[in-house]
């Protein structure tokens, strides 16, 4: 995968005068099927999360209170994405290095993937993905 198969995607609303009502469904508003749900929040100021790749796994960024940006790297170029409407989120694919940064205080990042956790198909060391990266181009 490389950088530009990354994207912004806009969420359904569905609200109407009460409030907004914003719907994420798997395999219609965003690209995957949803098998795990998590979200970082309260982030100790100047703290950067992530700081992997996974080889499995994709992922789908939803700033849900306050900004974040999320820089993602394909081994070659980095693309920096700022997260700060409730109405968009970031399409990450599989075998790409990303770190979370710059939360404000009050950001809550809900996460989305289409894998379950499983520790051996992350990639934590930026030499070692680098490394990989030029696997997949062979």
């Amino acid at each position: 995968m490389k950088i530009k198969d990354c994207r912004l995607i806009s969420i359904s609303e569905k609200g109407d005068d009460r409030g907004r009502l914003m719907v994420v469904e798997g395999s219609k508003d965003i690209p995957f099927n949803i098998q795990r749900i998590f979200y970082i929040c309260e982030t100790v100021n100047g703290v950067s999360r992530g700081n992997h790749a996974n080889k499995k796994s994709s992922f789908f960024f939803l700033s849900i209170k306050g900004s974040c940006k999320i820089k993602v790297f394909d081994g070659e170029d980095y693309r920096e994405f700022i997260l700060e409407e409730t109405s968009e989120g970031l399409y990450v694919p599989k075998n790409l290095w990303k770190s979370m940064y710059d939360f404000s205080k009050d950001s809550i990042l809900l996460v989305f993937s289409d894998e379950n956790y499983n520790d051996e198909e992350y990639i934590r060391d930026i030499n070692e993905y680098i490394k990989f990266t030029q696997t997949l181009t062979l």
